[in-house]
């Protein structure tokens, strides 16, 4: 592997940066780094851990512009997403900020002869493996919540966004995080390894494939250390007999390409039962029809470039195979003849198992529609997915769609009536191939702590 790390503008194929990959000496000498400053920063006052995260969110809305002119330059974001994913880096601040302290605070239990006490002690230096769909969003995910339970933070971002990573750096060191406690590591996946076997990592996160997330969590696993994984998805959106059909059609296009279609909880599989079925296909390809691949930093565009072309050449291989199976396109699939990583929204029906459309996850605007006998069919559609992040019901009926989001939906997420990817409040995570643990409204917070029990005997 070379020892350069080149990261190139998908939108026109322009070399942007070159960066200069650690050894492995350097990399155990920055986890011994980022341990030190750990065993300052563990004893600082939960208050004083919340002041600095708080100045963190004000530090990333004062670099706005920025960071996020680099993200839509370094992985084809549109650039109004970007902006927008500033935003809901430093809402994750606020919110943190504000409830760490109760959430992570002391209790108090009555024993016998005695109280209990249980006291959530960081346990040290937390690896997180990230990936480029979200260069801000996904390192801020785990790294917030693990600096405000007074951990220390290794941050493997993906290569073609290493210059966001690098400045999320010195936007928390501006803030005034103590240096080294977030560091960025420039390294190869052997090194890699090598991080999550170093005996001052305490534990290893990751979001990406379910594939990435195995291998991971066996290395882990035999370091006898604790993982968190967000992995892939093919989300399945409902469309049930009595759904507001305008509003599905428009939820599912947006659902589909938001982020350029490079989302693990995009609305990817649209299960759609006979009642709908005709009049939510014919509806729903001329909306992807008229979506025009363009300039992503024109607020005017709706889709842009996939983050490289090597991902879309994928991509293209997964809608060719399903086509050879038996699906067919209505719009889209072909690689359009200009420079950089394009690819056009495009929409597949008689989606059946045995297709990557069906079966896997087809990361870029690729719409898969499912055709359903009934709403009961519809559901187990849904759910005949070995993955299990996120999902959607369409249905005029509220209470019932919550029935059916809170008892029947086998995925750790479940929107009605909407679309959404993450809010600070509330949690975020998978079950099977999704992977496991959960991250927001509080719960990532306690992931990589020590809940000890201290026993105070009445004298």
């Amino acid at each position: 592997m070379s020892d350069t790390i080149t990261t190139v503008n998908p939108a026109t194929g322009e070399t942007l940066e070159r960066y200069t990959r650690m050894s492995g000496r350097e990399a155990a000498d920055a986890v011994e780094a980022c341990h030190k400053a750990f065993l300052d920063w563990r004893h600082r006052p939960l208050k004083e851990r919340a002041d600095v995260i708080r100045a963190i969110g004000k530090e990333l809305q004062n670099s706005k512009d920025a960071l996020a002119q680099l993200m839509t330059d370094e992985v084809g974001k549109l650039l109004k997403d970007s902006r927008q994913e500033i935003d809901l880096c430093a809402a994750i601040c606020d919110f943190t900020a504000e409830n760490g302290p109760k959430v992570l605070a002391d209790e108090e239990r009555k024993i016998d002869n005695g109280t209990g006490v249980i006291t959530y002690a960081p346990v040290g230096v937390i690896y997180g493996i990230q990936p480029w769909n979200f260069p801000a969003y996904q390192a801020m995910r785990y790294a917030i919540a693990n600096l405000m339970a007074g951990n220390g933070v290794l941050l493997k971002h993906a290569s073609s966004c290493t210059g966001s990573g690098l400045m999320l750096r010195d936007i928390f060191e501006r803030a005034g995080l103590p240096k080294n406690l977030f560091t960025v590591l420039l390294i190869d996946h052997d090194t890699s390894d090598a991080i999550i076997a170093n005996p001052l990592v305490r534990g290893v996160t990751l979001t990406g494939s379910d594939k990435a997330g195995k291998l991971v969590a066996e290395k882990a696993g035999a370091a006898l250390k604790k993982t968190v994984l967000e992995l892939g998805s093919n989300d399945a959106y409902v469309v049930l007999d009595d759904a507001d059909l305008e509003l599905a059609v428009k939820t599912c296009v947006a659902g589909r390409i938001y982020n350029n279609g490079q989302t693990c909880v995009n609305a990817k599989r649209f299960i759609v039962t006979e009642a709908n079925y005709d009049a939510f296909v014919a509806a729903y390809t001329e909306a992807m029809q008229k979506i025009e691949p363009g300039d992503p930093t024109d607020k005017a565009t709706k889709l842009g470039p996939m983050s490289d072309a090597g991902l879309r050449d994928d991509l293209h291989k997964q809608v060719e195979q399903s086509l050879q199976k038996g699906a067919r396109a209505l719009c889209g699939a072909k690689v359009p003849d200009r420079p950089g990583a394009w690819y056009p929204a495009t929409v597949l029906v008689d989606v059946a198992p045995g297709q990557p459309a069906y079966d896997d996850e087809l990361f870029g605007p690729v719409a898969s529609i499912i055709r359903a006998r009934d709403d009961e069919d519809a559901m187990r559609i849904a759910n005949d997915s070995r993955y299990g992040l996120g999902g959607g019901i369409f249905s005029k009926d509220v209470a019932r769609a919550r029935k059916l989001a809170c008892e029947h939906f086998d995925t750790g997420m479940v929107s009605v009536n909407g679309y959404n990817v993450a809010k600070p409040n509330m949690p975020f995570g998978g079950v099977k191939d999704s992977g496991y643990g959960r991250e927001h409204g509080g719960f990532g917070m306690k992931e990589f702590v020590n809940a000890k029990s201290v026993f105070l005997t009445d004298a």
